[in-house]
């Protein structure tokens, strides 16, 4: 049985919420009852499976949304082999380590305490649920994606990082060598996703302003994040602590998690039209975006990649990002359509890159799984019949675990509605789970006005009073007791 999840981009805390811990209580129930439920066969008989493959595909560790960055004059573009360079991500690492005790504890736990168990069974194949259950054990393997690519760097100092990370986390990764950016890079986890007949990739391959040329190096969305979005919540937090009232300082906390982060200003813009009320305020903090998106577009680092692009990357970045060059016309819409030309894609789906994988076009991989874009998916891609037999090919996005800001579709008015997240994607095979090949959960719950900085209608008057009135975390907090079992 293999499980797959993305994109929990667990941070230091230094740059708005993270995963509550709440959700990784859910995780596991969920991992106990698809355990027991692939324990079920074809024929109607209970064999326990005695292995669970956990796959973190990309963006666990968030090492890029960090304020820690702007401290110093040292980037991810920087040379991170270094001493100095090393040292900042060794830093922001224990910072995520430290935040998220309680969330990492949780997924150690999965692979180091038995966590998830199984009845065990007679001999005539049924469970038998008045004797201790067997222990399932968990191997958990970590890809990296771009949000957390400094642990895909060679080196001994890196080594020992990522030991600290294993350890942790509960890895089966070789801290010796770089965590995978892709599966061929790791014998054990290339055997295991073969063995269900998947492909797995962060996706970010398929994203020009997240992928360069290697893994070892920086991107355009490295430099997005630290040096436009970064810089300014930094200045928010200077220039404009005393003028925004307390619900748009709650809103624009939430900016990192809009994706994909060229809509922020889209997303901005209704934000503050909804609450800030005085014009010349709203007015100063767009200027004050557009200064830093034209800094940005200056740097350096920006410049050298517009070579490479067939279109003009400073123009379409600039038109994306910048208040002062929107038009009267769809402008998220735009901003997508750019994006998309970007990849050479004609929408802001995937599918096509599964479309071309070579284990697609071969018929190797029957389940082509991405991350990276923090929108699930499951789409059909082909269905080949020979010999009485039916291949399904089918392309999976596992989502993400965040809270996602999606834009609306009406057309007189262009907004976002938010909602909390959570994704898994689950493979069996052989005759596991009654013979079937897949499982995805995802599950979706409407953020609290508070959350979002909106005023919450006053209670009926026979409401009764509750505690606890400030911000809650998002991610499903409150975990419910693990259901009975039953087939």
């Amino acid at each position: 049985m293999l499980v797959i999840v993305s994109d929990l981009h667990l941070t230091d805390g230094s740059t708005g919420a993270t995963l509550e811990p709440g959700a990784m209580d859910l995780f596991a129930e969920r991992l106990a009852d698809l355990a027991w439920r692939a324990c079920w066969r074809a024929g109607g008989s209970y064999q326990p499976i005695d292995r669970l493959d956990l796959v973190l595909l990309g963006d666990v560790l968030d090492i890029i949304h960090s304020q820690k960055w702007l401290e110093s004059d040292l980037r991810p573009w920087s040379d991170l082999q270094s001493p100095a360079g090393f040292d900042a991500v060794a830093q922001i690492t224990d910072g995520i380590l430290r935040h998220n005790m309680q969330t990492i504890r949780s997924l150690r736990s999965l692979a180091t305490e038995s966590v998830i168990t199984v009845p065990q069974a007679n001999a005539a194949g049924e469970p038998v649920l008045d004797q201790i259950e067997l222990p399932v054990a968990v191997r958990t393997h970590y890809m990296v994606g771009n949000h957390d690519w400094p642990l895909h760097l060679p080196n001994t100092q890196y080594d020992v990082l990522r030991h600290k990370v294993a350890h942790h986390l509960g890895l089966i990764n070789q801290h010796s060598r770089p965590f995978p950016h892709d599966s061929a890079e790791s014998e054990e986890l290339h055997d295991t996703l073969r063995s269900h007949r998947v492909l797995a990739r962060h996706g970010d391959i398929h994203d020009p302003l997240a992928f360069s040329d290697d893994r070892n190096s920086s991107s355009l969305s490295d430099v997005i994040a630290i040096e436009l979005i970064g810089r300014f919540i930094a200045q928010l937090k200077t220039d404009f602590a005393d003028d925004l009232p307390a619900a748009a300082i709650t809103a624009l906390q939430e900016i990192d998690q809009v994706r994909p982060v060229l809509l922020v200003p889209a997303w901005m813009e209704n934000l503050l039209d909804r609450t800030v009320p005085q014009l010349p305020v709203r007015t100063a903090i767009k200027r004050t975006w557009d200064s830093l998106v034209e800094q940005m577009l200056a740097l350096y680092v920006v410049r050298e990649r517009n070579t490479w692009s067939p279109i003009d990357l400073i123009d379409g970045l600039s038109a994306s990002l910048k208040f002062s060059r929107r038009d009267n016309g769809d402008w998220t819409g735009k901003t997508l359509s750019f994006l998309a030309s970007l990849r050479g894609a004609k929408s802001e789906s995937y599918r096509p890159h599964a479309l071309a994988e070579a284990d697609f076009r071969n018929r190797r991989a029957r389940h082509i799984v991405y991350g990276h874009t923090h929108a699930q998916e499951t789409i059909s891609l082909d269905a080949s019949h020979a010999d009485g037999y039916v291949l399904h090919q089918t392309y999976f996005n596992a989502g993400t675990w965040r809270r996602t800001y999606q834009p609306t579709k009406a057309l007189s008015r262009q907004d976002f509605s938010a909602c909390d997240t959570i994704s898994l994607l689950a493979f069996y095979q052989g005759d596991e789970r009654s013979g079937r090949a897949y499982e995805t959960w995802s599950g979706t719950l409407a953020p609290s006005m508070a959350d979002l900085g909106v005023q919450a209608p006053a209670p009926a008057a026979k409401a009764v009073a509750m505690g606890g009135h400030g911000l809650r975390a998002p991610h499903f907090s409150q975990a419910g007791s693990r259901a009975t079992r039953r087939v």
